[in-house]
């Protein structure tokens, strides 16, 4: 740690290792919490809105991140490339599975070089580099050796920010009929401001009384949509049905869902069923 002096009676403060603001005073001992009086002190306060930009910046970085995988959108390897020297960008997207252009995976990032390209670890253990001007970070669902990408993951310890390997891929039925799916319909809640605060809680939006999740699959904007109701915020409610709609806002025949559209509607379809009321709970 750097130990930057206050304007107050010779005490320092400085970042710990998880980048909260620790203090000592002159006689060199590190106090459990900073006094009160330095609350308002020009470097306290300087330290204290860098630790919440850099917070800010890590979540900017998951959020873009998890988007470039969710909607398989082409990242330029100059980007990567541009952004490896910063930490927090380097800690998203360290051992995300990346493939070329030509969509053939090739391993788990683990470096970016201008002059050398991207570097990776196949699933051989060996490291190979990736030259194009492009690379995708594919959704897991578009994964065909996902399991065994997984398996290596486990041997090379791998522990991923964004959540692509582990994260639940529910394939969709090659024979399936219909506009909805009711799998995850009839999730009972004892009110529907439960629902509506677990929606919020997963970051989803709620309009016209639907859970919604935007998707966007080979350039094509679709949304993911949960009945969830528009009833009195006290009244008991139930999950509904699962659809997608199309650009011009009409309901899609199921058929023509994407893998990676079906997957992410499924599994926020899945999130809010399992927040609902468990018979005997409350009693319990």
């Amino acid at each position: 740690m750097a130990w930057v002096e206050t304007g107050s009676g010779g005490y320092f403060v400085a970042f710990d290792e998880e980048g909260k603001v620790v203090c000592r005073n002159a006689a060199g001992r590190q106090l459990k919490a900073v006094p009160p009086k330095l609350n308002d002190d020009p470097v306290v306060l300087g330290l204290r809105q860098l630790t919440d930009w850099l917070d800010a910046h890590r979540r900017g970085c998951l959020e873009t991140a998890e988007r470039w995988m969710v909607r398989s959108l082409p990242v330029p390897a100059a980007v990567v490339t541009a952004v490896w020297a910063d930490e927090a960008w380097r800690e998203v997207l360290r051992d995300l599975v990346v493939t070329g252009a030509d969509g053939e995976v090739a391993g788990f990032l683990r470096g970016a070089d201008a002059e050398r390209g991207i570097g990776l670890v196949d699933l051989d253990g060996d490291t190979v580099r990736l030259t194009g001007s492009e690379l995708r970070i594919p959704h897991p669902v578009l994964l065909d050796d996902l399991d065994e990408l997984r398996e290596f993951a486990v041997e090379l310890g791998v522990s991923q920010q964004v959540q692509q390997l582990y994260r639940e891929v529910w394939h969709r039925p090659a024979d399936v009929t219909g506009t909805q799916v009711d799998t995850y319909a009839g999730g009972r809640y004892a009110a529907l401001r439960e629902l509506l605060g677990r929606c919020a809680r997963l970051g989803h939006r709620v309009r016209g009384g639907h859970a919604v999740l935007p998707v966007v699959e080979d350039g094509r904007a679709l949304e993911a949509r949960v009945w969830v109701g528009d009833y009195y915020e006290y009244d008991e409610c139930e999950t509904g049905a699962l659809s997608w709609t199309g650009p011009d806002g009409k309901v899609l025949p199921l058929a023509e869902v994407g893998p990676v559209a079906w997957s992410e509607g499924m599994r926020m379809a899945a999130a809010l069923y399992a927040g609902r009321t468990i018979e005997g709970e409350e009693a319990a």
